[in-house]
């Protein structure tokens, strides 16, 4: 068993210090009114009391914080000279060991650490139910000039609430923020940050060993999205969300039997605001207290590796809210986002976007981002809204937004930030998977920083999504003339590392359901999302699914309620459910399906341009030179009788799935269970196949040579 803690044991008098923490505690525990300069920390300039007209502070011009080195640190600060550089530098990976609150022994006394980035506060206090929420009582001392406040409150324990109570420069400015690191919050609409100790024995030690494998570019990777509230509920307490720990066997449950090697949540970072799903983030190390606490969470990922399934986190650090206990106007000034809203203010969102030239910010992003790999043992992070991190004019007419320094409108401070997080995940967790939700031709984001991209290791394919389902919009005679969408995306299908998403984005605002797009009537819009799937899982890249879409969810989601899972009393959407189970099997069985999803020599047309029928066929091909698998789409409504398709080698060739089989829903038409290859010539091959192809379908041959041949 792997056993985690955040507790700090350290010492109690740190080397060169002239005061002990026991001192330092004492006066802490006394309130403002005892604080006392020592040392070289500088002068303090008491007044009445912070209620008064006159407010104590900190006399900046007695401080060089460069001589007084470890003497400005307070009682068993965890910041070395070299944690500072780097924080300022704008490389520290690993601020969550440092800032926030921490649960530390100094002298004996128990107490939490608490330290906050607050470099133009006048003055920052920790209050909360400890202090009864005391505006003078436990200020925090200023780290020389790295803009870091500590202290040390005895006494102070795991489930205490507390802020942090901000004095601007300017007297009129108080505020009361959250803590940016804590690693725990009071449930929504509450803000108060909780002091928490993330102590959690792991017994997901198998899988850690060999995850490695199950995030390879050569393994099949089928990943099923889902948003926590809405998946699944309590059928006797509609209104009631389930908790991590509830979730965690029936979730699992489902992943097994459907066959998905990996969950990709929506974010589960705390934010304030239910219907963002996750996307509006106020607690960038907290997962939302929504459904349990974090050890809760970490066993619902410990279950999920110890059923051999993967965990992907949404992340978002392109933007944050505006509410008042969030990162903005942290300090009286804004400090984690732009000054000028033409950089600073999103305004297709309302929220504001990070300012990736401040140093400090790049350091809590990373470290962020680890975070969720250290502590909570995440097998990946997809990374939300990367396009408009990248572009300055994202979302923007003409005067909105401020070009670079070379009057061009990629933001460089966004490269530079996105580089710097590909490598630092690499460096620390090169067994994980970062994945970017890029939606333009922005060049290379899944090739190393060293080439000149972004250093991702996947990017989902969204022009893939969105030119299919404009083509499968369209009714099957008018297809013909819109060809070009279905081919395309073989074009630049190896220019990245692609994961074909079919996405949340695709449910939602008013898109409604991949069902409900479909047109025809009922069984043909069965019948072409059971082709779509099928199409899906035949094309090179990773595959990924939304929740509700495996059985043809009617409606478009709803995060205030759960899936219709009612809908599988009926056969439609349990045959449907049947059809992307078994398509996760052969998925996952066949090599060539998943082998050599980013290399050009694992796919080869057999018939691209047969627009007049609307039919593809092809072949994928693993690294043995047996493992071949031919595909046919018909995207017509027309069955196809006698259709002659070339094929690589002579000797019978299995028909391994037909998404128009009775067990699926389908009419039952196709070849009976295989056909024999003649030496027929065509499509420039010695041997061809003559099919029956039934309408809206997909079908899968293998020739029964290369089946023994993998027995073997």
């Amino acid at each position: 068993m792997q056993e985690r803690s955040s507790t700090l044991l350290l010492p109690s008098e740190r080397e060169g210090d002239k005061t002990s923490p026991a001192v330092f505690a004492s006066s802490f525990a006394n309130g403002f009114a005892k604080i006392k300069a020592t040392g070289c920390y500088g002068r303090y300039r008491q007044a009445s009391r912070l209620t008064g007209r006159a407010v104590s502070r900190i006399d900046k011009t007695n401080v060089n914080a460069e001589a007084c080195g470890e003497v400005l640190a307070a009682p068993g600060s965890p910041f070395t000279e070299y944690d500072l550089f780097l924080f300022n530098e704008g490389t520290h990976c690993r601020l969550h060991e440092k800032l926030g609150a921490h649960r530390i022994r100094v002298d004996a006394v128990e107490g939490t650490y608490f330290a906050v980035w607050a470099p133009n506060a006048d003055l920052v206090l920790v209050v909360g139910d400890f202090n009864l929420w005391n505006k003078e009582k436990h200020p925090l001392r200023r780290r020389g000039s790295s803009g870091i406040w500590e202290t040390f409150v005895p006494g102070v324990g795991p489930g205490a609430t507390y802020k942090y109570h901000i004095i601007a420069p300017y007297l009129t400015h108080r505020v009361d923020k959250a803590d940016p690191f804590a690693v725990y919050a009071e449930v929504p609409p509450k803000t108060a940050s909780i002091v928490h100790d993330l102590a959690y024995e792991w017994g997901d030690r198998a899988w850690m060993e060999v995850r490695a494998w199950h995030n390879s570019r050569s393994s099949p990777i089928s990943i099923y999205e889902l948003h926590l509230g809405s998946w699944m509920r309590p059928e006797d307490e509609r209104g009631r969300l389930l908790s991590y720990r509830e979730l965690a066997p029936k979730l699992a449950d489902y992943i097994v039997r459907m066959g998905f090697t990996h969950v990709e949540f929506l974010p589960v970072m705390e934010h304030p605001f239910y219907g963002s799903w996750g996307y509006q983030t106020t607690g960038y190390f907290a997962p939302t207290s929504r459904y349990g606490t974090p050890q809760d969470f970490m066993y619902l990922i410990d279950h999920l590796h110890q059923q051999e399934i993967g965990v992907i986190l949404d992340w978002v650090p392109a933007h944050f809210p505006t509410d008042e206990h969030s990162l903005g106007f942290f300090d009286g000034t804004h400090l984690y986002e732009h000054a000028d809203p033409r950089r600073g203010f999103h305004p297709h969102w309302k929220s504001s976007i990070f300012n990736y030239d401040y140093p400090e910010v790049r350091s809590f992003l990373l470290s962020s981002a680890l975070f969720w790999l250290d502590v909570y043992h995440a097998d990946g992070l997809r990374v939300d809204g990367v396009a408009s991190m990248l572009y300055l004019d994202y979302g923007r007419k003409a005067g909105e937004w401020i070009s670079n320094q070379y009057g061009r409108n990629e933001n460089m401070g966004a490269i530079k930030f996105l580089r710097d997080f590909n490598a630092a995940v690499d460096n620390n967790h090169p067994d994980v998977l970062a994945i970017a939700e890029e939606s333009t031709a922005w060049p290379m984001v899944s090739r190393p920083s060293s080439v000149g991209g972004l250093g991702f290791g996947m990017k989902w394919d969204m022009g893939w999504m969105h030119d299919t389902l404009s083509y499968l919009s369209k009714e099957p005679g008018e297809r013909k003339r819109h060809h070009k969408e279905l081919t395309f995306r073989l074009t630049y299908a190896f220019t990245e590392h692609f994961v074909l998403s079919l996405s949340h984005d695709e449910a939602v605002h008013g898109k409604g359901s991949l069902l409900g797009k479909m047109p025809g009537d009922d069984g043909q819009k069965f019948a072409q999302l059971r082709m779509l799937y099928g199409f899906m899982y035949a094309q090179p890249g990773k595959k990924l699914l939304f929740m509700g879409s495996e059985f043809g969810q009617r409606g478009e989601w709803d995060h205030d309620a759960d899936l219709e899972w009612s809908l599988l009393r009926q056969p439609a959407h349990a045959n449907l459910q049947k059809w992307v189970q078994d398509l996760n099997a052969f998925y996952r069985s066949e090599p060539e399906l998943h082998e050599l999803d980013s290399d050009p020599a694992g796919f080869e047309w057999i018939e691209g341009n047969d627009r007049a029928h609307s039919v593809l066929s092809f072949l994928r091909k693993g690294r043995s030179t047996q493992d071949v698998v031919l595909v046919v789409c018909n995207f017509s409504s027309t069955l196809q009788t006698s259709f002659r398709v070339g094929a690589p080698r002579g000797g019978f060739w299995k028909e391994l799935l037909n998404s128009d089989a009775s067990p699926y829903g389908g009419s039952g038409q196709g070849n009976w269970g295989g056909v024999e290859a003649l030496a027929i010539p065509s499509h420039h091959r010695p041997h061809s196949l003559s099919l029956t192809v039934p309408p809206l379908s997909t079908l899968f041959f293998k020739s029964a040579a290369a089946m023994r041949h993998q027995e073997a």
